[in-house]
């Protein structure tokens, strides 16, 4: 296709456009002469005048020597990948090479080197014995004899054609109500040689073995007549046995595709055929497929173009930056100890981009950090993991670079449309920078853009008064900056000199003896926690903590506005300290803004002289519940910020976010000032985060209270370096593997364990509730709430509230995009909030409904499929989007539907699969009614799914597709059930290329770049 001048920005950055009227190309660049395709121009024309291109004019072969790597590589298509790779990247890095424009050379003559061509690399001569008799290497030969197989038993022979062609029947996109009716064609045979006589022997379907779906062929032994699948069948117009002439005219098979489900259904079609002069047997193979869904629907959301990696080129240097004036937010609070810059040390910099993950972490360990953690290594220690995340950070932020923006001039401000920024993808908060350079000026020039403004899909700039004013069709560069406040901040409470052993590594001997004269008689001010003991167990503990004891741990499942009642006795604890004690100061922390609102808005009728709510200058009063900001500090300008320290220090409550909670260090408030630190949704929180309060705010004497559920969602941690390294384990669930933690060993005095649910069903919450809470959680539900979907038409079993629906999909990504989306279950999701607002019975609006999917691409594919139906208000994001969050419906889409990356998932916890913790938040959402829909050959493979699985079955919840295993056979805990389907499927790939050869007349394991594992990573939003 001829190059264009515009290529939308969205596709480019997001790799999808979802807006119709969006005016520019949505195509990629694409080379048919190489094979490759590019979304940007100026790469575009670069690569017609380069020596690869040139080569493949000129009739050049297709092996490619990358002399940046010193390797060879065979393949235009291998090459691309090659160029996204991270073993290339990391070395062009080091040279200070663009990875994405080095040009291929023509291959050196190989010295000691051997080519493996099924691998596609070199491989060194003295190592060429071991390479062969690997696992990895025969498994790709075993799939390349296949290959080859199948392709010359799809080939006409022996003067017998076969029609459809070796591209096989395929029916495409079929209609439900049109699939349950059956579908026909039929299948031509004829003899086009004179001299050969042949008898039709056999037609029958190689149907997929029912125990690993679609992707394993099960072949059983011959047998006379036709046969039968679930989805297709074939039969002829007359008789077997009869003989094929020459001249005779065409004989028919018929395929019938007969389905009520939705779903992909692939069989092969065997003719088997008899020469009866030579009186051998041949086959000839014609594969069968058809996908059953909305035709119109399945157009709409498919993939626009293939999808290719896209090329991770360095960014450009950014060698002279011209500052642009902050917001007037920025300097709204006058802070006494100012922030530490702490930038990333420029050697740990270079060693933290070289290796992979457990090469850096082995050579950290080796060199940067402390041999041991304790009280004196433990500020170095977790400085060096943030760094680490902070470098993982940094980089992912390139992916929403953009290359080829339009800045609109409007007053003092420049506006920028960016991709996702509603989505928080990336997220951009005021007082955050964005670097700029128009397009024609010189290369590492940069203009720093202070974010002043930010609106749901722009944000506006200040430029320094030099900034070139853009003329109409000005095109500039985009680089996004880590905004490192937050960051900072955890390097200057981890720089504080308090390291007290009693709070960072508790022992025995810090348990303090509580005073017999130490009892309360409390009157309750929520009298639901009344006949709840543990919750009143856990008022009294707390209540009766000696001054400077260890930390204590407040453990139950977080749901609003109830739940197990965390959140309440966190509330409740905090009223009662206030009352019995003047001297009571206490400092609320969570690690969210939404989490600390809900504490704030339970004490608020304590009245604004009692409690402070302290928010980050930057944030927008539109984003703060009316009811708080007669508890908030404004300033003239209008920007929230602190009052005078003298009246700060009057407040007894103060609530804040986790990484904000060092406004008092920084005005001058004294260490120990507040005798008790709280922090709710601790699990959530990094320990670093949780350290801004504890080591800037804590002396000898501060009690710390951790609130949360340790066994839900963590802290979203970017750097697989710093997850190594411990940064995803909150401050509370380390502690929590401590003896002393023990719910039972240290109940009422280190712990307390709320166990009542009053949120979900029983049947809902039976199954985690076994697996991760020892049976212990009691359901309290309203039983309005709870039964109110029990007898809906959508259920499997009118009495049980849990329906998995089977369904065999298929996952596709969209051009440059690496994050997967799956039609069918977008078209399944639909189907189902139609069927349950239809149902007059079930009073449920759109706002009931909540759709939980693991990849962001799914996600948009379902907003966009559910606003041609007026469901917008239907609540669909990610796991995280939904922790502490609940809908009376809840539909679960787990996408993935390709055996292909089953093994990529379960190393990398992408998705639902081998993640649960994911698992756990997912499936606790719903109130009244939980559906998910998946592929079990997919799911079966992670031994919590095949357990989970099992238990809707024999519950009677199961529906589509049957359940491929014996729901009643023990679950191996230790899995390998992926290794076993690799091993059947190499079996039955054997069997079926044994069984063709016999009959025949004339007898790149992909490295895996941390930038994809990221994509579906959401960006905490953290003050």
């Amino acid at each position: 296709m001829p190059p264009s001048r515009t290529v939308c920005a969205t596709l480019q950055s997001t790799g999808a456009c979802d807006d119709a009227s969006c005016p520019y190309i949505h195509d990629l660049f694409f080379c048919d002469i190489c094979g490759m395709s590019w979304a940007i121009e100026q790469i575009y024309k670069a690569h017609l005048v380069s020596r690869l291109h040139q080569r493949k004019v000129s009739g050049a072969g297709g092996n490619f020597y990358c002399p940046v790597c010193d390797m060879r590589i065979s393949g235009s298509k291998n090459w691309t990948q090659h160029l996204c790779g991270r073993r290339h990247c990391r070395n062009a890095s080091k040279q200070g090479i663009d990875p994405a424009h080095v040009e291929p050379e023509v291959p050196p003559q190989p010295k000691n080197d051997i080519h493996c061509h099924v691998c596609n690399f070199d491989v060194r001569a003295h190592q060429w014995n071991a390479h062969v008799k690997q696992a990895k290497h025969k498994s790709r030969e075993a799939f390349v004899s296949l290959k080859a197989v199948l392709d010359d038993a799809a080939k006409d022979r022996n003067g017998v054609t076969v029609s459809h062609g070796e591209v096989g029947i395929d029916f495409g996109v079929v209609e439900v109500a049109e699939a349950a009716a059956s579908v026909r064609t039929s299948v031509a045979l004829k003899i086009t040689d004179p001299n050969t006589k042949i008898r039709l022997v056999e037609a029958r379907l190689a149907s997929p073995s029912t125990a690993y779906g679609r992707y394993v062929l099960c072949f059983p032994a011959f047998s006379s007549g036709f046969s039968r699948s679930d989805s297709f069948s074939v039969s002829r117009v007359g008789a077997l046995g009869v003989t094929l002439k020459y001249g005779d005219g065409t004989t028919l098979l018929e395929v019938v595709l007969k389905q009520t489900l939705r779903g992909h259904f692939n069989d092969r079609l065997q003719i088997t055929f008899e020469d009866t002069v030579l009186q051998q047997h041949f086959i000839i193979i014609r594969k069968i497929k058809a996908v059953i869904g909305n035709p119109s629907e399945y157009e709409l959301l498919k993939p626009r173009t293939p999808y290719v990696p896209r090329p991770r080129a360095a960014r450009e240097p950014e060698e002279t930056v011209i500052l642009g004036p902050p917001p007037p937010a920025l300097s709204v609070v006058k802070w006494v100890v100012k922030l530490p810059q702490a930038p990333i040390p420029p050697n740990l910099a270079t060693l933290l981009a070289s290796g992979t993950a457990g090469e850096v972490v082995e050579q950290l360990r080796r060199t940067v950090l402390p041999k041991v953690l304790n009280t004196e290594t433990y500020g170095r220690h977790w400085k060096n993991v943030i760094w680490a995340e902070e470098h993982r950070m940094e980089h992912d932020l390139q992916m929403y670079d953009i290359i080829d923006a339009v800045l609109v001039p409007h007053g003092r401000y420049y506006y920028l449309n960016v991709p996702g920024l509603a989505e928080k993808r990336p997220s951009v908060l005021t007082g955050d920078r964005i670097l700029v350079r128009p397009q024609h000026t010189e290369r590492g020039k940069w203009y720093e853009g202070h974010v002043h403004v930010v609106h749901q899909m722009e944000v506006g700039l200040c430029f320094h008064g030099s900034f070139p004013v853009p003329a109409q069709n000005t095109r500039h560069h985009i680089h996004f900056k880590l905004q490192r406040i937050p960051l900072r901040r955890q390097h200057q409470a981890l720089d504080t000199a308090f390291a007290a052993d009693r709070l960072l590594f508790p022992t025995s001997a810090h348990i303090k003896t509580r005073s017999p004269a130490k009892s309360f008689t409390i009157r309750l001010f929520n009298p639901l926690i009344a006949s709840n003991r543990p919750q009143i167990e856990a008022v009294h503990a707390i209540m009766s903590l000696p001054p400077g004891s260890m930390p204590f741990i407040l453990f139950g499942p977080r749901v609003p506005p109830y739940c197990t009642g965390k959140t309440i006795t966190v509330v409740e604890a905090v009223r009662q300290l206030i009352y019995h004690s003047r001297s009571t100061r206490v400092l609320a922390c969570a690690p969210s803004n939404s989490a600390a609102d809900l504490l704030a808005s339970r004490l608020k009728d304590l009245g604004n002289d009692v409690v402070f709510r302290f928010y980050a200058p930057s944030r927008a009063k539109e984003a703060v519940p009316t009811e708080l900001l007669s508890f908030t500090y404004v300033n003239d300008s209008g920007h929230f910020g602190l009052p005078p320290v003298a009246v700060l220090k009057r407040f007894r409550i103060i609530i804040c976010t986790c990484v904000s909670a060092s406004f008092g260090h920084n005005v001058g408030v004294p260490r120990g000032h507040f005798t008790h630190i709280f922090v709710d949704e601790a699990g959530q929180a990094t320990e670093p985060e949780v350290m801004i309060s504890v080591k800037t705010m804590a002396d000898l004497q501060t009690n710390v209270v951790l609130a949360g559920d340790p066994r839900q969602l963590g802290p979203i941690i970017r750097s697989a370096v710093a997850r190594r390294l411990g940064l995803d384990i909150s401050y509370m669930e380390r502690l929590m593997k401590d003896p002393m933690y023990d719910e039972h060993q240290g109940h009422g005095v280190t712990v307390v364990k709320l166990t009542k649910n009053y949120r979900s069903h029983e049947a809902i919450i039976k199954f985690p509730n076994e697996k991760f809470y020892g049976g212990e959680l009691v359901p309290c539900a309203d039983i309005r709430i709870m039964e109110a979907c029990l007898g809906s038409s959508v259920l499997v079993s009118k009495k049980f509230p849990v329906v998995f629906h089977a369904i065999c999909g298929k996952d596709d990504r969209e051009s440059s995009s690496p994050s997967f989306f799956n039609i069918l279950e977008v078209q399944e999701v639909k189907a189902y909030i139609e069927k349950l607002r239809s149902d007059r019975t079930l009073k449920i609006s759109t706002r009931d409904i909540g759709v939980i999917a693991p990849y962001h691409a799914q996600c948009q594919k379902i907003r966009k499929i559910l606003r041609s139906v007026n469901a917008e208000e239907v609540k669909v994001g990610s796991v995280e989007e939904f922790q502490g969050q609940e809908r009376r419906v809840i539909i679960i889409s787990t996408v993935r539907s390709s055996r292909d990356f089953v093994e990529y998932d379960l190393k990398h916890t992408l998705g639902f699969v081998a993640n649960p913790r994911r698992f756990n938040v997912a499936v606790t959402r719903a109130q009244s009614l939980l559906i998910i829909i998946g592929d079990p050959a997919v799911l079966s493979l992670d031994p919590l799914w095949r357990s989970f699985l099992n238990y809707v079955s024999i519950r009677g919840g199961w529906t589509g597709i049957p359940i491929p295993w014996d729901p009643r056979e023990a679950v191996r805990e230790e899995g390998g059930y992926d290794a076993e389907a690799r091993l059947r499927g190499t079996a039955d790939m054997n069997a079926l290329a044994d069984m063709i050869q016999s009959m025949a007349l004339n007898g790149a394991c992909e490295q895996i770049d941390e930038t994809d594992v990221n994509v579906d990573r959401p960006w905490r939003e953290v003050e």
